[in-house]
Formats: C-alpha cells, structure tokens, sequence
C-alpha cells in the first residue's frame, strides 16, 4: 500500500494564481514545507525545481558548467509538445546568446557589452528625456490616465530603438509588436514577425552603411558570429530590455504612490527616486522568476537530488526575500543592491546593459514627475492587479489623476 503524500510536500504548480495576487506568502510557505529549493511543475504536468535560497541561487549561478544554460540537456523534451505554451520562454536550438555556454558565450557577451559600453550616456539620457516628454504630452491636457498603458510600456523600447539605429518613425510600430508577442494572445506571432522583419532590414541596412549606433557596432565587431546569430542576440537584448524596465518604472511608482517613505519623491526628491528604484529590485523585481538552468550530473542542492537533465528555474524574487539575507523585511533596503534582480554568474545581465536600462527608467520616473507633480492614485491601492504571470511581475494598470496641465512640444 502506497501512503498518499502530504499537500504540504505536493510540487507546486508554477502558474497559479498566487503568483499574482501573494507571492510573498507562497514563498515563504513554499520555503517552510521544501527548505531553499521546492519541486513544482509547469504547464501539462513538466517537473521542475524554484530555487528560493539566496546562497542556493548564488551556488546555482556561479557554476555554468554543473548548472548549464544548454537547453539539450534537458531530460523532459520526449514530453514536450510543439504547442507547449511555454517554448517561447524555454526554447530548443535557439541561436541565440542565451542558450550558448562556455567561450562561445563569453564572446558573445563581450560583442554586446563593447556595444553597449560605447553608448553616450548623455545622448541616452537626452533620448529617454524627449521620448518621456513626447509621452507626456499625449497625456497632460487630460488629466487622468494608465501610467502602465499609456507611459511605462511605450517607453523604453522608444530609447532602445533609437540606440539601434532605427529611425523614430519606427518606433511606435516597434512598441507595437513587441507589447503584442509579450502579451502573447491576438497578435503575438504577428507581432514577432514585424520585429524580426524589422531586425534583418536593418541589419541589411547597416552592412550596406554603417552608422554611430548599436547594431553598426556589434556588425563590425562581430568575432566571426553571422548575422543571423547577431540579430538573435539583438532581439532578446530588445525584449530583455524592455519589458523589465517598464515593470520597473510602473513597480517603482506604485511605491511611491503607496508608501508614505517615498511621499517626497512626488515633490522632486530625486534621492527618493533612486531608494524607492533600489527598494523595488530587492521587494518587487520585475524578474520574479526566471528559466532555466539544466544540470549536467546528478547532484545535491538545498537539500533535494537534483536528477541529470532536470531543470532548475531561478527563484529571483524568492532568493531577494531570504530571511537569511532580509532579517528585516520591514526596513529599506538602504541602497544594498546585492539583489538577484539582474542575474549573477557569467549569465547575469550585461553591466551596461543595466545601466541602460537604469537610465531609461530613472529619467522615465523624473521626467513623469516634473511634469504631473500632483500625480495621484485614481483607485484603491488594493485595487491595483497584477498580470497572470509566474515570470515577470508587473501591473496590468495604475490609473492616475493630476492636473492637468498644456503639452511642451519642442520648447522643454
């Protein structure tokens, strides 16, 4: 006779609806009845492992070779049907930089940071500043609006676009398909198709004539990668660094709407700006979880058996909320930024691939209160939702109210 298993100690599926509305208190349930690492599973039953410990994760991250990017390794693919809904997130023999491990990767990272590295940081913070007023004065004269909708999610893919090398009149077609494919309903393979369309024309454009921008850049110093394999890194870096910052500039002033600690914040406070951006990372990342790594050998971690092939999932906002690292969860984070939100390891996000994206957010966040100074929540602070999704945590709306004020055009 076989003893049923307890509820407590039953995977957790990664898809429920806790995810959105209490991940904190599923964390920490999930923490007391696993330890640092529990069992759950994806869509149609697929086994896997949440790291949910901050040394686990940093153990995790800091071995490529036992915890591998290689997707192959994978012991559940005999099992995986071509309509899985999350092949998109978990892919098979993508040519991009995200599933290449070893020097492979190492070079690969180093053509995207030199790229990057060589953005002006004025000339972006000068792109973020007319693209956020252009924004604004769409919105000003109305008095009320979606910060989310209608600011946050067509903002920074305006800056990065333009750091491509594609021209303004693209943009907004650009904004378009990339917020379809995320939302991943009507339009999203339309939409995927308009950004890889789009990709290849301008990299055709740019061999036939270079110029001072990103895509020119990682063309000519490519270390024998062909173009295909550059316009796959350039999409995920597209994707990568858009909607993560637009949950972080939506995240961000949720806080400081909500928290009386961030009130001066709404009166020009810019160091208020940049703890409440900070605060955000560590309790609200817009990274709340992230696929995958594959273990190359059985192995122990956390107390479990990892099995050869499985896949462990990284447990960013878990690993933030550790009560080994957080022993105070109620006190600010005093500007620590030890925090897992961007990666660790030779996978992590690129460093000035942060920057950029810091950049974006912060002037996106100042520029808005410049100009709506008496912005305002319009609904309930626990009325505020959040999407369905295990992944990436951010709103689906923050509705405001402030008065409203005439557009600036070309005068600021």
């Amino acid at each position: 006779m076989t003893c049923p298993v307890a509820p407590e100690h039953q995977p957790v599926y990664l898809g429920g609806p806790r995810f959105q509305t209490d991940p904190v208190e599923l964390y920490r349930e999930m923490r007391r009845d696993h330890g640092a690492v529990a069992p759950v599973v994806l869509d149609g039953d697929v086994p896997a492992w949440l790291v949910l410990g901050y040394r686990e994760l940093h153990q995790v991250t800091s071995d490529p070779v036992l915890y591998s990017r290689d997707s192959e390794l994978w012991n559940q693919w005999d099992r995986i049907p071509a309509d899985w809904p999350l092949l998109p997130m978990i892919g098979r023999k993508q040519p991009s930089i995200l599933y290449t491990v070893g020097e492979r990767h190492r070079e690969r990272a180093g053509v995207i940071s030199d790229a990057l590295e060589s953005v002006d940081p004025f000339e972006l913070k000068g792109h973020a500043e007319r693209f956020a007023d252009e924004l604004i004065d769409q919105l000003c004269a109305k008095g009320s609006c979606d910060i989310v909708g209608e600011y946050a999610m067509l903002l920074p893919l305006r800056v990065l676009a333009r750091l491509y090398g594609f021209s303004d009149e693209q943009g907004p077609g650009l904004v378009t398909a990339m917020n379809d494919m995320i939302n991943g309903r009507e339009g999203a393979l339309e939409g995927q198709r308009h950004l890889a369309e789009s990709m290849f024309a301008l990299l055709a454009a740019k061999l036939a004539g270079p110029g001072p921008d990103v895509v020119s850049r990682m063309l000519a110093n490519r270390a024998g990668f062909t173009v295909e394999e550059v316009a796959q890194d350039l999409m995920v870096m597209m994707a990568a660094g858009h909607q993560p910052t637009a949950d972080w500039i939506g995240n961000s002033l949720r806080l400081m709407l909500t928290d009386d600690r961030f009130a001066a914040s709404l009166a020009g406070g810019r160091h208020s700006v940049g703890e409440a951006m900070n605060e955000v990372l560590w309790e609200d990342t817009p990274t709340q979880n992230v696929a995958g790594r594959w273990t190359s050998r059985d192995t122990h971690l956390g107390g479990q058996r990892i099995g050869r092939g499985d896949l462990v999932l990284l447990g960013i906002a878990a690993a933030n909320a550790d009560p080994h690292v957080r022993t105070d969860a109620a006190a600010l984070t005093g500007g620590n930024n030890a925090f897992f939100s961007f990666g660790h390891g030779e996978h992590r996000c690129p460093f000035p691939a942060q920057e950029v994206a810091e950049v974006i957010a912060r002037t996106g966040i100042e520029v808005l209160l410049d100009r709506l100074p008496d912005v305002d929540l319009a609904v309930p602070a626990g009325e505020l939702a959040r999407r369905p999704s295990p992944w990436l945590r951010g709103l689906t709306a923050l509705p405001v109210t402030y008065t409203p004020t005439p557009a600036l055009g070309a005068t600021r």
